[in-house]
C-alpha cells in the first residue's frame, strides 16, 4: 500500500517510526508494529522500476500523484521566497497553491463529467507548468496532460513534448494535427471569436419615455453593418421594461472571424424612442398615441477594446455617450457623422453619461464556449448571429434568414402645405393572403411579431430611414409568400389619425424559382386610403412590384384595382442567408437536369461560376445528379461529371467549407449508388496523368491530382459496390486498371521537370495526395500490395540531384506523410518501405540537403519502432537504419555543430541548420538510433568495417559528437528529463564501444588520437553539471538515483578499467591527462574519488621509471588545482582522500621519500588554496580575501617555486588592496614583483594586463606605479629609494627629461614630509585559535595595522564581524591545547606598542617630531604590551615594591607595513620589569609628557583652552598629595630597601633625578597655568600651587638639593642651579638606563587613556596613586626641549644653537584621545616661513632650521624678563618659570666654548644667549634679549656659527650660499665634518630594507669629510601628496601622477 501520513506520531516505543506529517510509506507486515494504524491513510499502490531502486506508485490518476509531490516541493520553495524577500512571487505561488489544492480536491471526488475533468486537468497542468518555470524547476514532458514516462516513448517523441511544453505550456491533444501543420496542410481551420456584451444601465435620463436600443457591430471602411441588431426595450426611468430582464440584457455576437476583427469595426447604439412626435412640444399629437422616433446614437471603436481588454475572456466596463442627431434628415447616417466626429451634425449630451455596458471576448467554437461559460447562457442570452454565413459552415447549421432594409422613399406631398410624417407598416403574407405570425424580428433579445412599424421622420416627404429588420419565414412558406409595406401619413393635430395614402409589395421567390436577388429593389407605391382593403391580395398581386415586372408584362390592362403612383417610390434592400433556399439559376437548373436534357451539357460547363456555398448547401443534391448524369450516358457526360466531381471536391479543401467533408464521407459510405462509376473514374484518371507530358496548361491535371484521395474514395466504394452486386466480378480487370493507373502515377512522376515549371506543379499536387489513398486502397488490397505499389511509386522519383528544391520539399513530405500513415505501422509493410525511405534520407543527409524533414521522418520512423519494439521484425528493422544512417547521422551533426553561422544561397535566410531546433532534432534521432541498439546491433556495426581506420575515424565521429552534446547547450537547463535520458545512453553506449578501442587500438597498433578522445569524453561526461546530484533538491536527487542510479560512478569505473588496459602506453597520456583527471577526482562524490586517484599513483611511479623523477606531474598538477579549486571544485574530503590514498600506495615504492614530499605539497597547496576560496566568496570581508592571497602567494613563492602563479597572485592581491584603500599595500605588494625584474633589455610576453615589451619597460611602468601608490598612501620617505633609483636609471641614460621629472617628485615628497599631517595608526595582537579558522589563520597569531581613527573596541567590532561565529576572549593569556584543537573560533584581541631602534639612532635628537614620528610606525617588526602583576606576596603598605611588569615582546615575520595589514608573529620574548625599573620609566614619561605638553602652551598651539593642561597637573600633582612620588619615595628611598638592594644604587639615584626634574617641570607648568588661566579657574590654580608646596616639602626630606628652590618650589634667579645643571650629577650608568628606558613605547596608564588594554583586567585595577604614576597610553620619543650629556659627560655647544632657534610647534591632534589623553602630545613641526622678503638660505638636505627644540619664553606681556635679575615668584608672573629652563649658572662648571664645535646638545652660558650688539653667523633663528624687556625677534639673517675667540665681533653679514650642517653624536670632543657620498642607485632596492633615517647633510665649505664615515642610508617610500599651501605647486605632479592615475582606473 502507498500511505500517506495524515498526523505527526511520536512514540517512546524504540522500535517505532517517527513520522511527520506529509511523509509516505510502503506498507509491511512486522509482528511487533511500528506506527497506529489511526494514523495513516492506506491507498492501494503499484511497484515501478523492480530492482534495487524499486518506486511505489499510488494507483490514482497520475495528476493527482503529480500535483501532490509538486505541492510538497513547492512548499519547502515558497517558504524560502519569503526569506528572499520575493514578495511578490510569494503571493503569487500562494494563491496558485491554493488554486491547485482546490481542483486536486474536485478531481479525487471524481463527480465531474468527461469534459469537466478534462478542463480541470488542464487547469491543472498550466498551473504546475507555471510553478515550475517561475521557480526554476524542471520543465515536465506532458501527453493528454499526463507525465510521459521516457522508457516508453522514443527519445524524438520526448523531444518534441519537451519543445510543445516549452511553447504551450500543455501537449496538443491530436498529434495528427500538429504532424499536418508541420507539413504544410492547406486544411488549416480558422478560429472563430465572439463578442458578449451586456447592457448595465442607461444612465440619460432626460427622455422621460420608453425607448428601444438597438446594439449592432458596423465596419466603417466598407460603411455597412455586419451583425444582426441586438434590441433592449427600455422604460421611461432607463431600466429594463420586462421586470424579468433585470441583468439579463446581454447577447453574444457569434462568428466574428481573425478578418472581422481586423476589420475598422464599431459597436453602434441607436436609440428610438416611443412617445410623443416632439419630445419638447406637447401640443404635436395627443398623448395616446405613441411613434417611434429617432433620439440619439453611441459608438465605440472595438480598437480601444481590444487595447483595453488584454486577456481572453477578460471582462471589462465602458461607457458610450449617447449624441443626438441636429437634422433628422441625416439620421439614417448619424453613427458614420459620430465616427468621423462631424460636430455640426450630431449634439454632444451635456453629461458623460450614457449607456454603461460591459464587453468580453470569447475564442472557439461555440459549444465550447457554451460548456465553459454556462453562468453566461443561462442569463438568457441573445445568440447575435452575423450577417451572411460564417467563414466556418457547418453542415448541421441551419438557417432561413432573410434581411430586410427600409432603405428610403419619396412621397408626394399631397396637396398639404407642410410635408408628411410618413410611417411604413410591413407585413408578411401567405400565397392565402394570411399574414405569417411572428415572422418579422427587429433585433434579438425580444420575442418575434407580426408587423413591424418603422420610426417617423418629422415632416419629410424623402426619409431614409436605412433600419434593418429580420425575417425568419419558415422553408415551407418561403414559395407564396411576399411582403406588403403600408404608407401612413401621422397627423400631430388633436385626433392624432395615421392615414394610408399608399403601399407597394414584393413577392419573396421569383417565378423560376429562386429568392429575392441580394441587391436593393426599387418598388412601385400604388395609391390607397383607409378604405381600401387587402382581403383578395390577388387584385395587386398581379400588378408589376418593380420596374422588372413591368418590363416582362408590356401589356398590362388600364382598369387596375389601384393605380401606380409615378412620382412616388420606395426602394428596400435584402440579404438571404439560407442553407436551403437559393438564389442561383444555374443550380436550380442542374438539380432539374431533367426538365431540360438539351441543356445539360452547358449546366455542367458553368457550374465552375456558381458560389461555393450555394453547392455546400445542396451537396448531396448535386452528388446524385452528377452520377446520375453518369449512369445515364457516360460516354456524352462522362469528362463533363469528372471535371464537375473534381472541382466540388477542391472546393471542399478550402478552409471555409473544410467541415463539410464530413458530409461527402458521409455520403460515399451512406447514400453513393454509383456502382459502375469506377470504370470511368479510373479512365478519366489515367487520361488526364497521361497526358501531363504533352499539354502546355496543365491546371485541370493538376486540379485532378489535388482530389486524388475523393477520387479514389468513390472509385474503391464504386467497386465494392459493384463487387456485392455482381459477387466479385471483374475483379482481375479492376486490379489490372489499378496496375495500370499507377504505372502512370509512376511515369508522370519520373518526368524530368527541370525545364517545365506547370510539371513541377503537377507533380507537386500528385505527390502531396498521394499518401491519402493508402487507407483506400488497404479496403481493396492486402498490406504487402499496398505497399509495393507505394514502394514502386516513391522509388520511381528521381533522385536528389536530378531535381530542383521545390520538388526536393515535395518528394520528402510526401515520404513523411507515408510514414505517418496506417501503412506504415504493419511491420509487413515496414520492411518493404523502409528501404526505400532510408535511401532518399541517406541522399539528403550526404548532401546536407532539407535536413529539418528529414528530421521529421526519422522521429516518426523511430517513434513506431520504440512502439513496436517487442516484435521480432523490429530488429532487423534497427539493423537496416544502423548500416544505412549511424554514420551519415553522425556526419550531419558534425556539419550542424561547426556551421553556425551559415547563410542559405538560395533562400537568402538564416540556415534552418543554425537553430537549435534542427540540432535538438537530429541528436534526439541519434539518440534514438543508439537506444534501440542491442549488444547484437553494436557487435554487427564493429564487425562491418573494413579496415581499423574506418573503425577509427568512426570512433572519433561518435566520440567527438558525444563531447559537443557535453559542451554545447543542446537541451535547455531545465529539461531534466531529456538530459539525463541523454547521458544513460552515452555511457551505455561508451560501454559497447570501449572493447573495440581496447581490442583495435592497443598494444603495438596503439593510436594515441582514439584514446585521448575517449579519455575526454569521459572527463567531460563525469564533469557535466546536469550529473552532479550534490546540487538538486532531495526529492529529485532520489528520483534520479532511483531511475538510473548515479551515472558518474558507472563512467568513472569504465574509465578507470581502460585506463588499466593502456598497459606500456600509459606514458602517452602523462601529464597531458592529468589536468582532466584531477577534474574527475575534484567531482564531490566520494565513489568516484576511490576510484580516480590510485590513477596519479599510477602516473607518478610511469614517470619515475621513465624519467627518474615526476617533475612533470608535479608542475602539472598543481598548475591544475590552482585554477580548478579557484573555479569552485573541491573540498576537504578530497584533499584528505588524496593525501590517504597517495601516501597508502606511495608506502612500497622505492621512491618513497620523494613521493611523501609530494603529496604533502599537493596536501598543502589545496589547503590554501581551499581557504582562498573561500576567502574570495563576494560576501566575505576584504581582511579574509587579503590574508587568503598573501598565504596563498607565499607558498607559490617558498615552497613550491611556481613563479607565474607567484606573480599572478601578486597582483590579485594588489587588486584587493586597492579595492580596500590600502595604497601602501598596494605599493609594497607589486614591490615583490618588482624585485623579479632587472634592468635589462629583455623582451618580456604579454602577461596579464601588461603588453609585450622590456624588462626595462616593465619595470620602469611598475616603478611610477609603485610611486603612485605610496603617494597616495602617504608613505613618502618609502617612495624617495625608489626616485633614487628611477634617478640613476635616468642618468645613466642621460634622459634629463625623466631624471628631471623624477627629481622634482622626489624634492615634493620631502615637502610633504615637512608640510602635510599623517595619523598615526594603533596596532592590535590577534590571535586565531580553533580548529574552525581557515587555514592561513589557524592557531596562529598575528599583529595588524589598524586604520585611521581605529582603537580597540572599533577593530574589535570590525574583526568579529568578519569572522561572526568566533568567541571573543577576555583576557591576554596564551590559550591551552584544548582551545587550540577545538572545533570552534577563539578570537583574541588586544593592543600592542610598537617598538622602534629609531632611539638608538643618536642624530634623530635633533630630527623634528614630525619627521620622527614616521620612523617610530614603520618598519616595525617588534611590538610589546606589558602586564602587571606582584612578584611574591603583595606589599600591602607600599605596593609598588612588589608591583612588577610582564613585558612581552612580539617579533614578526615582516614589517609593518608591508604587503598586508596582518603580519605573523614569528616568535616572543618574555622579561619581567622590577618594580624600581617600573618606576623610573614611569616618573621618566610623565616628565617627558609634561615638557612637550608646557611647551606647546608656551608657543600658543592651545588657543586658549588650557584644559588638558590642567588636568594633567591636577594629575600628576593631586596623585602626590595621596601618594604619587611619595610613594616612590616610601617604597625605594627607604634605608632598609637601599641596604637590602645594594645592586639598584644607580637606579635610585636616577629616580631621585628625575623626581627632580619632575618637580623644576611641574613648577614650569604652574607659571605657564598661572598667566593662561581664565580667572574662574584662579582657585584651582591656587589649590593646584599649594599642594606643589606640600609635594616639594615632602620630596625635600628624603631628596637632597631641593632646598635650591625658593619658596614656591620654582627656581628663579637666586637658584643656583636651573634643571638642566642639575643632570649633570648623573652616572653613566644612569644616563645609559635613561636611554634604555626610552626605547619603551607603551604602558599601562588608566587615568589618561580612552580606554585600557585587556591585558590589564577590570579586577586589577590600583589605587589613584598607581592610576596617576604609570606611563602614558604611548610613549612618545623624548622631546629635545632638555638635553641628555654626552656620553663622555660633556655638553655640546649645540645646545647653544638650538635654545636660540625659535619655530612654531604644533601638537599631534588625535580626535579619538579623551582630554587627559591628549597630554601625550608630540611636537610636529611646521615648515618654516619667513617673517621678511630676504631670500632665505640654501639648504642641505637636512637642515635643522625645523629642529624641534624650543625653549620656553617669557611672555611678551610680562613687565620684566627673569634675566633682569627679577625675583618674581610663582604667583607673580610666569616669566619666573622662564627663567628656570633658559637661565642657568654654566659659567663656573663650562667655560667659554673652544674654537671646536660639538655639536652634542648641552646648556649655553647666559652671557651667551644674547650677544649684546652683532649676530653671531648661525643657521638658527637668533633672540635677542635687551635689558631687562624681551626684544622683539629681528629678521632671520643666517649666520656661520664662529669660534668667539677667534671673532670677538661678529659682523651681521650673512653668508647665503654657505649650507650649515647637521652633526651626528660623537664619542670624542671633537668631530669633523664631511659631505655624503651621495649615491643612491648603487644601493640595490629590496623590500625589506627599513626606511632610513633622513640622510645627513654638510657643511660645504671648509669640511673635509672623515674618510672612516660611511654614508647613511637611504629612506624608503612614503605616499606623495598636494601641498597644504595654495600658492605652492607640487613639482612632480605633472609628468607622472595623470600617468599613474590613468593606468590605475584602467586596472581598476
Amino acid at each position: 500500500h502507498w500511505i500517506p501520513l495524515i498526523c505527526n506520531f511520536r512514540s517512546p516505543i524504540c522500535q517505532a517510526l517517527v513520522l511527520e506529517l506529509g511523509e509516505t510509506l510502503c506498507s509491511f507486515i512486522h509482528p511487533q508494529g511500528i506506527f497506529p494504524v489511526s494514523y495513516v491513510h492506506l491507498k492501494k499502490s503499484t511497484v515501478t522500476n523492480r530492482g534495487l531502486c524499486e518506486t511505489v506508485v499510488p494507483l490514482e490518476d497520475p495528476i493527482i500523484t503529480e500535483t501532490t509531490a509538486t505541492l510538497q516541493e513547492w512548499g519547502i520553495l515558497w517558504k524560502q521566497l519569503y526569506v528572499k524577500h520575493k514578495v511578490d512571487l510569494f503571493h503569487k505561488l500562494r494563491h496558485v497553491m491554493n488554486e491547485l489544492i482546490d481542483l486536486r480536491r474536485q478531481l479525487i471526488q471524481g463527480h465531474l463529467a468527461q469534459d469537466q475533468t478534462r478542463e480541470i486537468k488542464r487547469h491543472i497542468t498550466v498551473r504546475l507548468d507555471w510553478g515550475n518555470e517561475h521557480l526554476g524547476l524542471d520543465l515536465v514532458p506532458r501527453k493528454e496532460f499526463e507525465m510521459v514516462d521516457p522508457d516508453q516513448i522514443s527519445v524524438s517523441e520526448l523531444y518534441k513534448l519537451h519543445v510543445s511544453s516549452r511553447h504551450c505550456g500543455q501537449q496538443s491533444t491530436n498529434q495528427g494535427d500538429s504532424m499536418r501543420q508541420r507539413h504544410g496542410d492547406g486544411c488549416r481551420i480558422p478560429v472563430s471569436h465572439h463578442l458578449f456584451i451586456n447592457l448595465k444601465s442607461f444612465t440619460y435620463n432626460s427622455i422621460s419615455e420608453d425607448a428601444d436600443v438597438f446594439f449592432s457591430l458596423y465596419d466603417s471602411r466598407e460603411a455597412k453593418q455586419i451583425s444582426e441588431k441586438f434590441m433592449v426595450k427600455l422604460n421611461k426611468n432607463g431600466g429594463p421594461k420586462n421586470p424579468e430582464k433585470v441583468d439579463r440584457l446581454c447577447a453574444l455576437f457569434t462568428d466574428l472571424s481573425s478578418k472581422d476583427l481586423k476589420r475598422d469595426l464599431y459597436i453602434v447604439a441607436h436609440v428610438i424612442r416611443t412617445g410623443r412626435m416632439l419630445l419638447n412640444d406637447s401640443k404635436k399629437g395627443p398623448p395616446h398615441v405613441q411613434y417611434r422616433r429617432p433620439y440619439g446614437c453611441a459608438v465605440l471603436a472595438m480598437s480601444d477594446v481590444f487595447h483595453t481588454i488584454t486577456d481572453l475572456k477578460e471582462e471589462k466596463d465602458f461607457v458610450l455617450k449617447v449624441y443626438t442627431c441636429n437634422n433628422e434628415n441625416e439620421w439614417y447616417q448619424v453613427h458614420e457623422n459620430i465616427i468621423r466626429k462631424s460636430n455640426t451634425k450630431y449634439s454632444a449630451p451635456s453629461t458623460n453619461y450614457g449607456l454603461i455596458i460591459s464587453l468580453q471576448l470569447l475564442r472557439g467554437e461555440l459549444e465550447q464556449i457554451r460548456r465553459e461559460n454556462q453562468a453566461v447562457f443561462n442569463r438568457a442570452l441573445a445568440l447575435t448571429r452575423k450577417l451572411g454565413f460564417p467563414d466556418v459552415i457547418l453542415p448541421g447549421d441551419t438557417r432561413n434568414d432573410l434581411y430586410l432594409t427600409l432603405e428610403r422613399g419619396e412621397f408626394e406631398r399631397g396637396g398639404k402645405s407642410v410635408q408628411k410624417n410618413i410611417e411604413v407598416t410591413l407585413y408578411v403574407l401567405y400565397a392565402d393572403g394570411d399574414t405569417l405570425k411572428d415572422c418579422i424580428s427587429l433585433g434579438t433579445g425580444e420575442p418575434n411579431t407580426s408587423e413591424y412599424r418603422s420610426f417617423v421622420l418629422y415632416h419629410n416627404n424623402s426619409p431614409r430611414w436605412s433600419e434593418m429588420v429580420k425575417l425568419p419565414i419558415p422553408i415551407d412558406r418561403f414559395r407564396g409568400s411576399h411582403l406588403r409595406f403600408e404608407f401612413r401619413h401621422c397627423s400631430t393635430k388633436d385626433k392624432g389619425e395615421k392615414k394610408l395614402f399608399g403601399f407597394a409589395f414584393t413577392p419573396l421567390m421569383r417565378e423560376d424559382g429562386t429568392t429575392l436577388s441580394d441587391e436593393v429593389h426599387e418598388l412601385y407605391v400604388y395609391k390607397c386610403d383607409e378604405n381600401a382593403t387587402f382581403s383578395n391580395q390577388g387584385l395587386y398581386l398581379s400588378l408589376p412590384c418593380c420596374k422588372e415586372d413591368f418590363n416582362s408584362c408590356p401589356n398590362m390592362p388600364t382598369n387596375l384595382p389601384f393605380q401606380r403612383s409615378p412620382k412616388e417610390t420606395f426602394w428596400v434592400s435584402t440579404i438571404l442567408c439560407s442553407t436551403k433556399l437559393t438564389q442561383n439559376v444555374d443550380l436550380l437548373a442542374l438539380l432539374n437536369w431533367k426538365a431540360h436534357p438539351d441543356r445539360v451539357l452547358d449546366i455542367l460547363g458553368r457550374l465552375r461560376q456558381i458560389s461555393g456555398e450555394e453547392i455546400v448547401k445542396f451537396l448531396r443534391d448535386v452528388l446524385d445528379t452528377l452520377f446520375c448524369l453518369l449512369d445515364d450516358n457516360t460516354d456524352k457526360y462522362g469528362p463533363l461529371v469528372f471535371q464537375s466531381l473534381v472541382f466540388i471536391i477542391n472546393l471542399l479543401r478550402d478552409s471555409r467549407f473544410y467541415h463539410f467533408r464530413p458530409v461527402i464521407d458521409s455520403y460515399i459510405q451512406n447514400h453513393f449508388a454509383g456502382a459502375l462509376a469506377y470504370k470511368e473514374l479510373i479512365r478519366c484518371l489515367k487520361w488526364y496523368m497521361d497526358r501531363s507530358a504533352e499539354v502546355v496548361r496543365q491546371d485541370h491535371i493538376q486540379e485532378a491530382m489535388r482530389a486524388l484521395e475523393y477520387l479514389f474514395k468513390f472509385i474503391v466504394q464504386s467497386r465494392i459496390l459493384y463487387s456485392r452486386a455482381t459477387c466479385g466480378m471483374e475483379e482481375e480487370q479492376f486490379r489490372a486498371s489499378i496496375q495500370e493507373l499507377f504505372q502512370s502515377i509512376r511515369f508522370v512522376l519520373s518526368l524530368d521537370s527541370r525545364s517545365s515549371e506547370n510539371l513541377v506543379f503537377t507533380q507537386a499536387a500528385l505527390l502531396n495526395s498521394f499518401p491519402d489513398i493508402f487507407d483506400e486502397l488497404l479496403q481493396m488490397f492486402t498490406v504487402q500490395e499496398v505497399a509495393e505499389y507505394v514502394r514502386g511509386t516513391l522509388g520511381s522519383m528521381p533522385s536528389t540531384v536530378d531535381i530542383g528544391q521545390s520538388m526536393d520539399v515535395v518528394k520528402l513530405q510526401s515520404i513523411a506523410r507515408t510514414v505517418e500513415s496506417r501503412l506504415f505501422f504493419f511491420p509487413e509493410s515496414r520492411s518493404i518501405l523502409l528501404p526505400v525511405v532510408l535511401h532518399h534520407i541517406h541522399l539528403h543527409l550526404r548532401q546536407q540537403r532539407e535536413l529539418l524533414i528529414c528530421s521529421g521522418i526519422l522521429s516518426s520512423i523511430f517513434s513506431i519502432i520504440k512502439t513496436s519494439s517487442m516484435e521480432s521484425s523490429v530488429q532487423e528493422e534497427v539493423e537496416m537504419m544502423v548500416e544505412s544512417l549511424l554514420d551519415v547521422l553522425l556526419q550531419t551533426l558534425l556539419s550542424i555543430m561547426s556551421k553556425s553561422h551559415s547563410v542559405e544561397t538560395s533562400r537568402g535566410q538564416r540556415c534552418p541548420q543554425c537553430t537549435a531546433e534542427i540540432t535538438g532534432e537530429y541528436v534526439s534521432c541519434l539518440l534514438s538510433l543508439l537506444r534501440q541498439m542491442t549488444e547484437i546491433h553494436f557487435h554487427h556495426l564493429l564487425n562491418s568495417f573494413h579496415s581499423k581506420e574506418e573503425l577509427k575515424e568512426f570512433l572519433l565521429k561518435i566520440f567527438c559528437v558525444f563531447r559537443n552534446l557535453m559542451k554545447l547547450t543542446i537541451f535547455p537547463r531545465d529539461w531534466s528529463v531529456m538530459r539525463l535520458l541523454t547521458s544513460h545512453i552515452i555511457v551505455v553506449t561508451t560501454q559497447f564501444l570501449s572493447p573495440a578501442l581496447h581490442k583495435n587500438f592497443s598494444e603495438g597498433d596503439f593510436d594515441f588520437k582514439v584514446w585521448n578522445s575517449f579519455f575526454s569524453l569521459t572527463v567531460l561526461y563525469i564533469n557535466q553539471p546536469s550529473l552532479q546530484l550534490e546540487a538538486l533538491p532531495p526529492a529529485k536527487r532520489k528520483k534520479t538515483l532511483d531511475k538510473h542510479g548515479d551515472l558518474r560512478v558507472i563512467m568513472a569505473y569504465e574509465l578507470f578499467s581502460m585506463w588499466q588496459k593502456l598497459g606500456d602506453n600509459k606514458p602517452h597520456f602523462i601529464p597531458g591527462m592529468m589536468g582532466p583527471f584531477l577534474g574527475v577526482t575534484l567531482v564531490p562524490q566520494t565513489e568516484v574519488r576511490n576510484i580516480m586517484i590510485p590513477i596519479f599513483h599510477d602516473m607518478m611511479d610511469w614517470e619515475q621509471r621513465k624519467n627518474g623523477n615526476f617533475k612533470q606531474v608535479e608542475a602539472e598538477l598543481m598548475d591544475k588545482l590552482d585554477s580548478m579549486v579557484s573555479d569552485g571544485k573541491g573540498d576537504d574530503n578530497h584533499r584528505e582522500l588524496f593525501s590517504l590514498f597517495l601516501l597508502e600506495k606511495i608506502e612500497q615504492e622505492t621512491w618513497r621519500e620523494t613521493g611523501i614530499s609530494f603529496v604533502t605539497s599537493v596536501t598543502r597547496l589545496v589547503e590554501r588554496i581551499l581557504d582562498y576560496r573561500d576567502c574570495m566568496k563576494g560576501d566575505e570581508m576584504e581582511n579574509k580575501k587579503i590574508g587568503g592571497s598573501v598565504n596563498l602567494m607565499n607558498f607559490y613563492k617558498s615552497e613550491v617555486n611556481k613563479e607565474d602563479m607567484y606573480i599572478r597572485y601578486i597582483h590579485k592581491l594588489c587588486d584587493l588592496h586597492l579595492q580596500a584603500e590600502d595604497f601602501t599595500e598596494a605599493a609594497f605588494t607589486l614591490l615583490l614583483y618588482w624585485e623579479l625584474l632587472q634592468w635589462e633589455d629583455r623582451s618580456l610576453r604579454d602577461f596579464l594586463h601588461y603588453p609585450c615589451q622590456s624588462e626595462w619597460q616593465r619595470k620602469e611602468n611598475l616603478s611610477r606605479k609603485i610611486l603612485h601608490y605610496f603617494n597616495k598612501g602617504k608613505c613618502w620617505e618609502y617612495g624617495i629609494s625608489l626616485c633614487r633609483e628611477l634617478a640613476f636609471q635616468y642618468e645613466t641614460l642621460y634622459d634629463y627629461q625623466s631624471l628631471s621629472w623624477i627629481r622634482k617628485m622626489e624634492a615634493a615628497y620631502y615637502d610633504n614630509i615637512i608640510e602635510q599631517q599623517r595619523i598615526e595608526p594603533e596596532f592590535f595582537k590577534m590571535g586565531f585559535y580553533g580548529r574552525k579558522f581557515p587555514f592561513f589563520l589557524r592557531n596562529k597569531e598575528f599583529v595588524c595595522r589598524g586604520y585611521d581613527y581605529e582603537r580597540l573596541e572599533d577593530f574589535q567590532q570590525r574583526m568579529l564581524g568578519e569572522f561572526p561565529q568566533a568567541i571573543a576572549m577576555q583576557h591576554t593569556n596564551q590559550p591551552d591545547d584544548t582551545i587550540l584543537q577545538s572545533d570552534a573560533q577563539y578570537l583574541q584581541i588586544y593592543a600592542v606598542t610598537p617598538v622602534s631602534d629609531i632611539s638608538d639612532v643618536p642624530q634623530l635628537e635633533r630630527v623634528p617630531e614630525r619627521i620622527k614620528s614616521f620612523y617610530r610606525i614603520n618598519n616595525v617588526s617588534r611590538f610589546h604590551y606589558d602586564r602587571p602583576f606582584h612578584k611574591g606576596p603583595k606589599d600591602r603598605e607600599n605596593e609598588f615594591r612588589s608591583l612588577w611588569i610582564e613585558r612581552t615582546t612580539l617579533i614578526l615575520a615582516r614589517p609593518l607595513p608591508g604587503i598586508a595589514r596582518w603580519a605573523e608573529v614569528e616568535r616572543r620574548e618574555l622579561v619581567e620589569v622590577s618594580p624600581l625599573e617600573n618606576a623610573i620609566y614611569v616618573v621618566e614619561n610623565k616628565t617627558q609628557e609634561l615638557r612637550t605638553l608646557i611647551s606647546q602652551y608656551q608657543h600658543r598651539q592651545h588657543h586658549g583652552n588650557i584644559n588638558p593642561l590642567s588636568m594633567c597637573l591636577n594629575g600628576v600633582i593631586d596623585a602626590a598629595v595621596n601618594g604619587g612620588i611619595a610613594r616612590y619615595q616610601e617604597a625605594f628611598f627607604d634605608k632598609d630597601y637601599i641596604s637590602s638592594h645594594p645592586e639598584d644604587t644607580e637606579r635610585i639615584t636616577h629616580l631621585k633625578d628625575l623626581m627632580q626634574e619632575q618637580v623644576h617641570i611641574l613648577g614650569v607648568g604652574l607659571a605657564v597655568h598661572e598667566k593662561l588661566v581664565h580667572p574662574e579657574m584662579r582657585p584651582l590654580h591656587k589649590k593646584l600651587v599649594d599642594q606643589f608646596h606640600m609635594m616639594r616639602t615632602g620630596l625635600h626630606h628624603c631628596v637632597p638639593g631641593m632646598d635650591r628652590f625658593g619658596p614656591a618650589g620654582c627656581p628663579g634667579v637666586n637658584s643656583p642651579r636651573g634643571i638642566l645643571s642639575s643632570h649633570n650629577h648623573m652616572s653613566p650608568e644612569s644616563v645609559r638606563l635613561m636611554h634604555r628606558h626610552r626605547s619603551v613605547t607603551q604602558t599601562f596608564i588608566l587615568s589618561f587613556a580612552p580606554h585600557r588594554s585587556p591585558s590589564l583586567p577590570d579586577k586589577s585595577k590600583h589605587n589613584r596613586e598607581v592610576m596617576m604614576l604609570l606611563p602614558s597610553h604611548r610613549e612618545r620619543a623624548n622631546n629635545s626641549m632638555y638635553y641628555n650629556v654626552a656620553e663622555n659627560g660633556q655638553n655640546n655647544h649645540m645646545q647653544r644653537a638650538l635654545l636660540q632657534q625659535v619655530s612654531p610647534c604644533k601638537p599631534c591632534a588625535d580626535p579619538h584621545m579623551n582630554l587627559p589623553e591628549k597630554g601625550h602630545f608630540m611636537m610636529h613641526c611646521d615648515a618654516f616661513h619667513h617673517q621678511n622678503t630676504d631670500p632665505p638660505p640654501a639648504l642641505p638636505v637636512r637642515s635643522l632650521r625645523k629642529s624641534p627644540l624650543h625653549p620656553i619664553p617669557g611672555s611678551p606681556t610680562s613687565p620684566q624678563s627673569a634675566l633682569g635679575g627679577s625675583n618674581s615668584t610663582l604667583s607673580g608672573s610666569a616669566s619666573s618659570g622662564v627663567s628656570s629652563l633658559s637661565e642657568s649658572n654654566f659659567g663656573g662648571q663650562y667655560p667659554d666654548p673652544g674654537p671646536i664645535r660639538n655639536d652634542a646638545l648641552e646648556p649655553l652660558p647666559s652671557h651667551l644667549w644674547s650677544p649684546p650688539d652683532e649676530y653671531m653667523p648661525s643657521p638658527y633663528l637668533h633672540i635677542h634679549y635687551g635689558g631687562t624687556e624681551i626684544d622683539s625677534i629681528d629678521p632671520v639673517r643666517p649666520f656661520h656659527y664662529r669660534n668667539p675667540a677667534s671673532h670677538p665681533h661678529g659682523h651681521p653679514h650673512s653668508h647665503p650660499h654657505s649650507h650649515p650642517g647637521l652633526e651626528s653624536h660623537s664619542h670624542g670632543p671633537s668631530q669633523h665634518h664631511h659631505v655624503p657620498t651621495h649615491v643612491p642607485h648603487h644601493i640595490p632596492y629590496r623590500r625589506p630594507q627599513p626606511p632610513a633615517v633622513p640622510p645627513k647633510p654638510y657643511l660645504r665649505e671648509g669640511c673635509i669629510p672623515e674618510e672612516e664615515l660611511t654614508p647613511q642610508p637611504i629612506p624608503l617610500p612614503r605616499r606623495i601628496f598636494h601641498s597644504p599651501h595654495g600658492h605652492r605647486e607640487d613639482p612632480g605632479k605633472h609628468p607622472w601622477e595623470q600617468c599613474i592615475s590613468e593606468e590605475h582606473e584602467e586596472n581598476q
